[in-house]
C-alpha cells in the first residue's frame, strides 16, 4: 500500500478550454474529449467504461451529487462547482453543467461542459464545501507536519499490513 499525499498538488484548467463528456442514465462514461483526458491525468480509454465518480474528491460533500443526481433524473439541467481527483491524487476545479441528451424525445445519456473556475471562487468553494462537510457529519479534512521518520513509519506499516493509512489510524485508535 503506498502512501501518496499528491493530493494536494493543483491542476488549474486552462482558460478557453473546455472539459466534454457524456454519460450513460448511469453516470458510466462513453465519451470523452482530449481536454477531459489531458486535466484528469487519464487516458481517455481508461475513463471509458468507467463510472464518472472514479473523479470525486474526498472534499466533495455528498449533499451535491445528491442533489446533482436528483435534478437530472427529473430531467433538468445541474450546474455547479465541482473538485475532482486526478489519477495522480492531484485534483482540479471545474464549473460543471449537466444536461440530458434527447434522441426522438427521449433521455438517452447525459453530457457534462465543465470550464475553468477562478482561483478566488476556488478557494470560496471549498470553505462551502469544508463546513458543508462538517454539518453534514462527512469526513473532514486535515493538513498535518510529521517528522520524517513517523511517515516512514507510517509506510512501512501500510506495506506491510497492506492497508491504508485510514485503516491503520482506525485500529490504532479504537
Amino acid at each position: 500500500m503506498d502512501i501518496t499525499f499528491d493530493m494536494f498538488i493543483e491542476t488549474e484548467v486552462p482558460e478557453g478550454e473546455v472539459i466534454i463528456s457524456r454519460t450513460d442514465l448511469n453516470g458510466i462514461i462513453t465519451y470523452v474529449n482530449d481536454t477531459f483526458a489531458k486535466i484528469s491525468g487519464y487516458s481517455a480509454e481508461e475513463l471509458i467504461g468507467k463510472p464518472h465518480n472514479i473523479l470525486r474528491h474526498p472534499d466533495m460533500p455528498k449533499s451535491v451529487f445528491k442533489d446533482l443526481w436528483d435534478t437530472i433524473k427529473r430531467e433538468e439541467n445541474w450546474s455547479g462547482y465541482v473538485k475532482n481527483m486526478r489519477k495522480d491524487r492531484g485534483y482540479y476545479w471545474v464549473y460543471a453543467e449537466i444536461s440530458g441528451v434527447y434522441k426522438d424525445g427521449k433521455l438517452v445519456e447525459y453530457k457534462s461542459m465543465r470550464s475553468p473556475v477562478p482561483k478566488e471562487k476556488r478557494i470560496e468553494m471549498q470553505y462551502i464545501y469544508d463546513d458543508m462537510r462538517k454539518a453534514e457529519g462527512e469526513s473532514v479534512r486535515m493538513v498535518t507536519y510529521l517528522p520524517y521518520e513517523t511517515y516512514e513509519k507510517l509506510k512501512r506499516i501500510t506495506d506491510e499490513k497492506s492497508k491504508s493509512i485510514d485503516e491503520i489510524i482506525d485500529n490504532t485508535l479504537i
